[in-house]
């Protein structure tokens, strides 16, 4: 079990991983009780032995309202995307990373399948990326950079549009810190 905590807005993530060396398998949960937002998710993800996600399953619910959410990638590399209505076909460019705004674990999916907590690179990826409380989903472009690595820990520098942050991971590529959205407890 990993938690994180908000920085500046109260926020709770915790998640129970299962880990091999690409693989994950991962359920958790995500509270967000700041003053404009509040929120809580619900989702699972499994990232198969290649490192690409396989499965998300997600649920939100606002005061207002309950919405849901299934995204899964075929092995021909077609994602489909369901919010109860029936599945949409896309490709997203060849994408197989899925960022879920808010919830630091994704930041790990391509860090863990590109190695970068213990190899130098850089790569600019397509991503599948579903956003907070209202599930919708779009391709983005975020960019994952090796900025220093150490025995236990290591930095990466992450880029989504203007957003530029860098982040600290473990020696299993989970995060650590994430300055101004989340650290670990």
């Amino acid at each position: 079990m990993i938690t994180w905590q908000g920085y500046d807005v109260p926020r709770l993530e915790q998640v129970r991983l299962q880990l091999s060396e690409r693989r994950l398998r991962a359920s958790g949960r995500l509270v967000t009780a700041g003053p404009g937002e509040q929120f809580s998710g619900s989702f699972e993800v499994s990232v198969g032995e290649t490192g690409a996600v396989t499965r998300l399953l997600l649920r939100t619910a606002t005061v207002s309202e309950e919405r849901q959410i299934s995204v899964s990638r075929s092995s021909e590399g077609i994602w489909l995307v369901d919010h109860g209505q029936g599945a949409e076909r896309a490709d997203f460019d060849g994408a197989v990373d899925v960022d879920v705004q808010f919830a630091v674990l994704f930041n790990a999916i391509p860090v863990r399948r590109l190695n970068l907590q213990r190899e130098e690179g850089t790569h600019e990826l397509p991503v599948v990326y579903v956003t907070l409380p209202d599930l919708s989903v779009q391709l983005v472009r975020q960019t994952y950079r090796t900025v220093t690595i150490e025995e236990d820990r290591s930095v990466v520098s992450f880029t989504h549009g203007d957003f530029t942050q860098d982040i600290t991971y473990d020696e299993s590529g989970l995060v650590l810190d994430y300055p101004r959205i989340a650290y670990r407890l």
